[in-house]
């Protein structure tokens, strides 16, 4: 699968854009603040229905102008698959599939699978947890939507016995018949989804692992887990006990959606033990993890967007990126850089079809 030609209108800094783009591998160089990371964003956009940077729609539309309209021509299993995806302000936001609109945007996830390895991933190290559930929660519904269905039924029936606990608060009341039946809701649910994350973790992290050693080159004490109060008890029984708590805090205290990912280097935190150079060769081993898994799943090569992917990494770890992407198990590659040369030099020992585009 790839990106034959891609059109921006209005889309950010772009007034009007458009890019016949090679199978293989395309360069977006340019000085910092040009666009480059912008079209990257355009092409997850096209595969995700949304800015991978800033999931608020009108922020997405260029100052002054009312509307954006991205466009793309893929080439899939042999055909010609053209995405359209525009958005006005006051009005929703409209997917296209050849001609045709969807009425969900969950129909849409998947179809187009994509990896993107960027400077803002480093989110998944410092910010809380709910960041590296939506990663889990990303990888998992590529290939698999009854995930996403059952994901998007938990965190409907989660929205409704949070606002149930709210109105027992201000109405000095409680109805436990009506709690309970919230609580099997999330139950069913929920173990659905613990079921299918401990899956996803255990076929994951063995290629997690693996990416980590090729991008290094050390043996290097690292480990990703999968932390979860399920793991301890039922769901059912974790909502019963914790009714009190909840009564309190008003919000539900229990369930899947307190799940985590734990990232350690030599038994403790990467986030804070970790060296820059390691916690940016553990994202991106996440991340070519997740390439790989996509793959596996999904039978269709992912499209990879490298945004930046030289920053902050010495040259032996470039090097050993560099190497896998030379690996013919990738399909079609986007990069980003602020140096023409250095770019070129790469995509050249690569011996691959290439295009440079100089924003």
């Amino acid at each position: 699968m790839f990106l034959r030609h891609l059109s921006l209108v209005n889309y950010k800094n772009f007034d009007s854009s458009n890019l016949e783009l090679d199978p293989v591998i395309n360069c977006l160089v340019g000085n910092n603040g040009v666009g480059k990371t912008n079209i990257l964003d355009a092409i997850y956009h096209l595969c995700f229905g949304k800015s991978y940077f800033n999931p608020v729609s009108t922020q997405n539309i260029k100052h002054d102008t009312d509307f954006f309209v991205i466009e793309g021509e893929f080439e899939k299993e042999g055909r010609t698959e053209k995405i359209i995806c525009s958005f006005k302000r006051g009005t929703k936001k409209v997917i296209k599939r050849n001609g045709k609109a969807y009425e969900k945007f969950s129909e849409h996830i998947g179809f187009l699978p994509l990896v993107i390895i960027s400077p803002a991933d480093r989110d998944l190290i410092l910010e809380g947890s709910d960041t590296r559930r939506k990663f889990m929660d990303g990888v998992i519904s590529q290939s698999d939507r009854a995930y996403l269905q059952s994901l998007i039924k938990y965190n409907k029936v989660l929205v409704q016995r949070n606002s149930l606990l709210k109105y027992f608060a201000v109405n000095n009341t409680f109805d436990l018949d009506t709690l309970s039946i919230y609580n099997e809701q999330l139950h069913i649910l929920g173990t659905e989804i613990h079921k299918k994350r401990s899956a996803f973790i255990a076929s994951f992290i063995p290629i997690f692992m693996e990416q980590y050693a090729h991008i290094t080159n050390k043996d290097e004490a690292i480990m990703l887990s999968y932390e979860s109060q399920l793991m301890e008890e039922g769901l059912l029984s974790l909502l019963e006990s914790s009714i009190n708590k909840d009564r309190a805090l008003q919000y539900t205290s229990a369930g899947v959606h307190k799940d985590d990912l734990l990232f350690t280097i030599a038994g403790h935190p990467i986030k804070k033990f970790g060296s820059q150079g390691q916690q940016k060769s553990f994202l991106i081993a996440l991340k070519l993890a997740q390439f790989h898994l996509v793959k596996q799943q999904s039978k269709t090569t992912p499209i990879l967007l490298l945004d930046d992917i030289f920053d902050k990494l010495d040259e032996n770890r470039v090097a050993q990126i560099v190497s896998l992407v030379k690996d013919d198990n990738f399909g079609q590659i986007f990069i980003t850089d602020t140096h023409a040369d250095r770019t070129e030099n790469v995509v050249k020992s690569i011996h691959q079809s290439y295009k440079i585009f100089t924003l």
